[in-house]
């Protein structure tokens, strides 16, 4: 495939904001304040940077550097690097697959983070009164025209955006979205600290208290740090590789995961920033589950001086956060078509498109017309959707893919070290390979019983 049909990146920032826009999404935003806050807050939060060093960065160098040193999407990456007679490329397609499985519901809830940017926005919130907010939810999980028709336009805007191209498109606009999105947590963080329970806020958040932890239970706290930071840099599946494979060997892998990965964190403790003071200054519980952006938090803004403009901007910013992710999985399936199926990148955006638009439709029906469709432990279509990706394709990818290079019976060690260690920065130690190649797995493979078990 030619370098016009694949594209590349611009400039070294353009592709740590983008990776990292891929890595920074609603599972950074949305989940890691509320299981903070479910975990006894900065105990939680310490064990998060522990796994995240331990565990995130050293898979997502291997994504990185198996898309480097194929220059070519997870497929065709393994069929470059893997040894004669080997299958390790099937699981570039069940990545592939659970790419698309991803935008399947990804979209939807970009959607509802759209919705409310608009309902702020144009006053929608300005006659709901305290105790009505849910009823705003519900009755838009209850509408799958209002749904649709927000799914379809973060579903068109995202793949118009890849129509023009890796720099033109993809880069530019992501580039814009991450510098706003900092600027944007930054005011929301700047605010919150202002309110009359930000010092509580805080010290629940980052003060660590073990008496908080040991009423949780410190394993569940580490349980949960361990699947938080495996699952905020979106390893396993492909997601990051692609961006590898756009990569010149200038650099380094390991500074430039520990870039992408400390970027993400900081978008997760903002977050949490913003969030916690305004719990504690309107008596609100911080172990608020999943309600806590569409319920709890448009609630505290609606009580607020200027809620209508807080709001806003805050569902602007997750606005940004979720649609950073979508355009990145999207350039993984356009480029995966252009570089299996040796299609034009154009055609890639518009089949990829049209079939999207469809594939999105069974998660927005399954909250109203299909809402007796149920999976296996009582799950709607969404939570289905979620459960194969969160608890199986991706722990069981990282796994294939921490074997793939640390192990002889892969592209082995020696080739994942020469490949990280090129550039100028920091670089991987051999002595290194004995817990990548045999801690790492167990670990990894805790994440993954927990997950499907849980």
């Amino acid at each position: 495939m030619d370098e016009q049909q694949r594209g590349s990146f611009g400039s070294r920032l353009g592709f740590i904001l983008v990776s990292a826009g891929c890595a920074i999404g609603i599972g950074n935003v949305w989940k890691f304040p509320y299981v903070a806050g479910q975990n006894g807050g900065a105990i939680f939060v310490l064990f998060y940077l522990l796994f995240l060093l331990i565990m995130g960065i050293p898979v997502m160098t291997m994504e990185l550097a198996v898309g480097r040193a194929s220059g070519m999407t997870l497929t065709k990456a393994y069929r470059k690097l893997e040894g004669k007679g080997q299958k390790w490329h099937a699981h570039g397609w069940m990545s592939m697959a659970g790419c698309y499985l991803l935008m399947m519901y990804y979209t939807t809830v970009s959607g509802w983070m759209l919705n409310y940017c608009y309902k702020f926005a144009t006053g929608k919130f300005d006659n709901v009164s305290s105790g009505e907010v849910g009823a705003v939810f519900e009755q838009l999980l209850a509408s799958p025209v209002e749904m649709g028709i927000f799914t379809i336009i973060t579903v068109w805007f995202g793949f118009m955006v890849l129509s023009f191209g890796v720099q033109k498109g993809l880069e530019r606009v992501n580039k814009f979205m991450m510098l706003g999105l900092l600027f944007l947590i930054m005011i929301l963080a700047g605010h919150s600290l202002t309110l009359s329970g930000a010092t509580e806020g805080i010290k629940f958040f980052l003060l660590p208290d073990l008496q908080q932890a040991t009423e949780v239970g410190i394993f569940r706290v580490m349980t949960s740090a361990m699947n938080q930071a495996f699952f905020t840099l979106s390893v396993g599946m492909g997601s990051i590789e692609i961006f590898g494979s756009y990569m010149s060997d200038d650099r380094a892998l390991v500074g430039e995961a520990s870039r992408i990965a400390a970027l993400d964190t900081l978008v997760a403790i903002i977050s949490g920033i913003i969030i916690f003071p305004a719990c504690f200054s309107f008596g609100v519980a911080p172990s608020q589950g999943p309600s806590l952006i569409f319920v709890t938090l448009p609630e505290i803004f609606i009580n607020m001086h200027m809620g209508r403009l807080w709001g806003t901007l805050f569902f602007v910013f997750m606005t940004f956060a979720s649609f950073s992710t979508v355009t990145a999985v999207f350039e993984n399936l356009v480029a995966g078509a252009v570089d299996n199926f040796h299609w034009d990148r154009k055609n890639s955006v518009v089949v990829n498109c049209i079939f999207m638009l469809f594939a999105s439709l069974p998660c927005v029906l399954g909250y109203n017309k299909w809402s007796g469709v149920l999976f296996f432990g009582g799950r709607n279509v969404l939570d289905f959707e979620d459960f194969i990706v969160s608890n199986i394709i991706l722990p069981v990818g990282s796994l294939i893919f921490v074997l793939f290079c640390t192990h002889k019976f892969g592209w082995g060690f020696d080739n994942y070290f020469d490949e990280v260690n090129k550039g100028k920065g920091f670089k991987l130690h051999r002595w290194t390979k004995t817990y990548l190649a045999f801690v790492l797995p167990i670990l990894i493979l805790i994440i993954a019983i927990n997950g499907f078990l849980g």
